[in-house]
């Protein structure tokens, strides 16, 4: 009989606990921020100021997940809610000058949090690795997008 592959149920797991040790890591900084408004953050620190829909797209997350944690963001006084200048119609997500500093913080969080992720690893399993995951994410957007799929049982390519 073949062994079950664990791959999704593994990656997911390594995605739920990442998660929290990582927002751990951010608390005992100071940094009251889950890793959704860690993403947010960061798209904006890299971009500037964008809508919804621009931010939505780039860090991949659900639509009431990133509404939630703009709000919290706000509330928080991180980001502002401000009409763009060339377009009426559309709301920019923008940093205020309060978050000034948090991006320092919250890149060495992130610098920490790799050294944990990959602790014991050497640079080529390193590399081989985050090479599978490149695959494995161009195999699941192109099922996504309705590429082929694959409906036999997996079966292990012969070396």
């Amino acid at each position: 009989m073949s062994r079950q592959r664990q791959g999704g149920f593994l990656i997911a797991k390594v995605h739920r606990t990442g998660g929290r040790v990582f927002a751990r890591m951010l608390r005992e900084r100071g940094l009251e921020i889950n890793p959704a408004q860690g993403r947010i953050l960061f798209i904006l620190w890299q971009e500037g100021p964008m809508t919804i829909n621009e931010i939505a797209r780039r860090v991949s997350l659900g639509k009431s997940t990133l509404t939630s944690g703009i709000d919290g963001l706000e509330k928080r006084g991180q980001v502002v809610r401000v009409r763009s200048k060339e377009d009426r119609r559309k709301i920019l997500i923008e940093l205020t000058p309060e978050n000034e500093g948090m991006q320092r913080l919250y890149e060495e969080v992130s610098a920490e949090m790799s050294c944990v992720f990959y602790e014991g690893f050497a640079s080529a399993e390193i590399a081989r690795f985050e090479q599978s995951l490149r695959r494995i994410l161009d195999n699941l957007e192109k099922s996504e997008s309705g590429g082929a799929a694959l409906l036999t049982p997996f079966q292990p390519r012969k070396k």
